[in-house]
């Protein structure tokens, strides 16, 4: 047989670039490091990370964005072990990702190989599909497989095991037939019955609400959801993460009624989110007990899952929004029914909460006036990065975002950790598809300290990132933060630090800001509103290198007293 000789790195590598891989992000070492340069030198863009977690978190969020997987490349035993969290995280988020992991060589298998480990079997748990392809004339058709499993259905995980001794190995290039590239996800209609029994459960409501999901983000439908919101007048709420298919600021959107919304309703449809702990399950109390729910999703098994829907469409959400739209005669909800004023006297009152906390700049700063006031400096179209307890929860009510699939965060698995990664994979994307557009990154301090060494990557590619730290001195996760310098050396005085340290708190008054001196930078220490305008506005004008922003709040800081806590418990 006549030909050239090619190894398992390049027969992986071209069938990346077959199936339309753009993007790898990975921690290299042994077996795989050749596999990054011959990813660059075939054109994909390789990011090297600090931590194989935040590489997937990165690669996860690049599928998110553009609808194909991004890749994630680590090395043998503990490097793939790493993204265990990151595979996780992306199979909770539905969101398509696939792992590449070296390994050690087969022929060494239960000796006591270097970093030998189960891999395939401990990624199972976590993935859609995983393999070890057997030879290298079958890795092309284990990664198209793996390329359509996490796209088509409901999108997640997938990954594939390279044997140290199967890259490095050759075969006649003759016996290597790279298969097309996977065709988009096949896209179905509701059935129309279904169609005309939503249509017919809305028109008869008293109270209906729509909740828009992140699943009508990923699936490029905001113009759809709003043609038809806007047909029917219905009041919506999106997810944290469907925020943007309809602005937040169009008048149908009661977000700040979200309570009242939620436990009113009696007819419900849901596009394309999951009655999962972020919606309560459905169930009472949280939820009337007799509401009635329209359930939209690409995947059936999602249908009835905590309580059973009323009725359930399983399609493309793109084209069933387009069905419902056309079957819906016209308005269902006239802007000022009793339902609509009610919620809007509510969302009113509530925002009015907000308001007088955001006025009160005195310092410490509270949350609800720092956020308050970046609002009115964040460009409008902007991608909000954003993660921690307050800091995520309380700024997803006051950060507004106008566009689908703008808001990045701790998602429906709650991962800390996620945002520096998802920063860099918007930043990459953003300097692909859309030049000029600013990526935020909001992070608690605590949430920070879970990636903070991905800074350096943000620096070294030169990402135009605006990382805000909003420094509360602690983990607010239970009740208050940290504590305040006096009170903090008070209480470990002449004690054990680890018996007297409280364990939600951090050193107080960090500089993080600081850590921009490592890369030959200067950060910005902000405590009060005029230093943080002030930072923020010369960081938007520094369009071409990352901005490090650290503001300091008050320790004791809290969010508003709330009558459901939605987002940080799931009890019954």
């Amino acid at each position: 047989m006549s030909g050239e000789e090619i190894d398992g790195v390049h027969v992986l590598v071209d069938s990346l670039v077959g199936q339309g891989i753009e993007y790898m992000f990975g921690v290299v070492g042994i077996p795989i490091v050749e596999v990054a340069v011959a990813a660059q030198q075939a054109g994909i863009k390789y990011i090297g990370m600090r931590n194989e977690q935040a590489a997937c978190y990165a690669a996860q969020a690049i599928g998110y964005l553009t609808g194909k997987p991004g890749a994630c490349l680590v090395v043998s035993g503990p490097g793939l072990l790493h993204t265990i969290g990151g595979l996780a995280n992306a199979q909770n988020n539905c969101w398509p990702v696939l792992v590449i992991g070296g390994s050690s060589d087969e022929d060494q298998e239960g000796l006591g190989a270097f970093q030998e480990c189960p891999q395939v079997e401990s990624c199972r748990l976590y993935c859609k599909y995983t393999a070890r392809p057997p030879r290298i004339d079958t890795v092309p058709y284990h990664v198209s497989k793996a390329i359509k499993c996490t796209t088509y259905g409901r999108p997640g995980a997938a990954y594939l095991d390279f044997p140290g001794n199967l890259l490095a190995s050759t075969v006649n290039e003759k016996q290597i037939v790279h298969l097309p590239r996977c065709p988009t996800p096949p896209k179905s209609l509701a059935s129309p019955d279904t169609v005309s029994e939503a249509v017919a459960l809305l028109a008869h409501a008293q109270r209906p609400l729509v909740v828009v999901g992140k699943g009508a983000a990923y699936a490029c439908a905001e113009k759809q959801v709003k043609n038809f919101i806007e047909k029917t007048g219905l009041p919506f709420l999106p997810t944290p993460m469907g925020k943007g298919v309809v602005p937040d600021d169009h008048p149908q959107c009661i977000s700040p009624a979200r309570s009242r919304a939620l436990l009113e309703a009696d007819v419900i449809l849901l596009l394309g989110a999951r009655l999962n702990w972020i919606l309560h399950f459905g169930r009472p109390p949280r939820f009337a007990p007799d509401v009635k729910f329209i359930h939209v999703d690409v995947c059936a098994e999602e249908f009835h899952n905590s309580v059973t829907g009323s009725v359930t469409l399983l399609g493309d959400l793109k084209l069933v929004c387009g069905q419902l739209q056309e079957a819906v005669p016209g308005s269902v909800l006239a802007p000022h029914s009793p339902w609509r004023s009610r919620l809007g006297e509510k969302a009113q009152a509530n925002m009015s909460i907000n308001a007088e906390m955001a006025q009160d700049t005195s310092i410490p700063l509270n949350y609800y006036a720092v956020f308050h006031h970046l609002q009115q400096l964040l460009p409008s179209d902007c991608i909000i990065v954003s993660e921690g307890a307050n800091t995520m929860d309380i700024g997803r009510t006051l950060l507004l975002n106008k566009h689908a699939r703008h808001r990045l965060d701790a998602g429906t698995f709650g991962t800390m950790g996620v945002g520096l990664g998802f920063a860099i994979a918007a930043a990459l994307w953003a300097r692909d598809h859309a030049p000029g557009k600013r990526i935020v990154c909001v992070e608690g301090d605590s949430a920070f300290g879970f990636s903070g060494m991905e800074l350096e990557t943000i620096y070294r590619y030169k990402l135009p990132i605006i990382i805000i730290i909003v420094n509360n001195n602690g983990k607010n996760a239970v009740s208050t933060g940290g504590l305040d310098e006096e009170l903090f050396n008070d209480i470990r005085d002449g004690m054990d630090a680890a018996i007297a340290t409280p364990p939600n708190s951090l050193l107080p008054n960090a500089h993080y800001e600081r850590m921009a001196s490592v890369f030959n930078d200067t950060g910005y220490f902000c405590k009060s509103i005029p230093e943080l305008q002030a930072s923020v506005t010369k960081a938007l004008k520094e369009e071409h290198k990352p901005s490090l922003i650290n503001v300091m709040i008050n320790p004791m800081a809290q969010r508003k007293q709330q009558e459901f806590d939605w987002l940080t418990r799931s009890k019954l």
